[in-house]
């Protein structure tokens, strides 16, 4: 089993080379200092394994674990983590594989031989048990075999779209392979929904406005990129588009 070792610190990752050279039926792959890297070695190297630190900066352990899943072939991941009693009850009780920092052979052993492919449902009830952000900063899209970030700060709107999300950014307009409901419930605290199959950034909306034929449209600060169709709201939901501009 090929195995990637992810932590922001040398002597941790040092540590979990080690013990990997001890064990004949793991081969160490690589190293990475961050989940960027992380994402970019996991697309070249293919591990079945990432034993995955989730106190990073940047991106952080649970995110990078979201974006691993993106890939063609995702890889089993095993958290390292230093957390308290709470949160490794949260990841015990999903079933989720960790190990307590610092590591003993034994409990990576066992952790290895357990390691699962998690789906992003369970990543973010276990961060959310955990008392951790289970929003991610970035949504992760797929071009010309490789994984682009995209940062949430800088997605105007999402939009479905047959079976992909037309994800509407600063540098324009990517696909992504998810549940339009999922991100709905993710990113509630800044996106609201103007439609059945459109999210909008909040920060994004300048105001509602009537259309000649008297339906009630939103007016982007650049919406260069959706076209004027697309953001129309819904009677259903344009009470919460409303409530949502007023900051209540």
């Amino acid at each position: 089993m090929r195995v990637l070792v992810v932590d922001d610190e040398r002597p941790a990752r040092e540590r979990l080379k080690q013990l990997l050279d001890d064990e004949a039926a793991y081969e160490f792959v690589g190293e990475a200092a961050n989940g960027v890297d992380a994402l970019k070695l996991a697309a070249e190297l293919h591990p079945d394994i990432v034993l995955l630190d989730i106190r990073m900066p940047g991106l952080d352990g649970i995110e990078t674990a979201h974006h691993l899943n993106s890939l063609d072939e995702p890889p089993a991941v095993v958290f390292t983590t230093a957390y308290d009693e709470y949160a490794i009850d949260a990841f015990a009780a999903r079933a989720v594989g960790y190990v307590l920092k610092p590591v003993r052979r034994a409990r990576l052993t066992a952790a290895l031989e357990q390691a699962s492919r998690l789906a992003p449902s369970t990543l973010t009830s276990a961060a959310s048990a955990a008392n951790m952000t289970a929003a991610r900063k970035h949504v992760c899209a797929r071009a010309h075999g490789e994984l682009r970030l995209i940062p949430v700060a800088e997605i105007a709107c999402f939009r479905a779209e047959q079976k992909y999300i037309v994800v509407d950014h600063l540098n324009g307009q990517d696909l992504i392979d998810e549940s339009l409901r999922a991100l709905a419930e993710e990113f509630s605290s800044s996106f609201v929904r103007i439609h059945r199959s459109a999210l909008v950034a909040v920060r994004c909306i300048v105001r509602i406005e009537k259309t000649e034929d008297g339906k009630s449209r939103i007016v982007l600060r650049d919406n260069s990129q959706v076209d004027d169709k697309e953001l129309i709201i819904s009677r259903r939901h344009l009470a919460e588009v409303r409530r949502r501009l007023k900051g209540d």
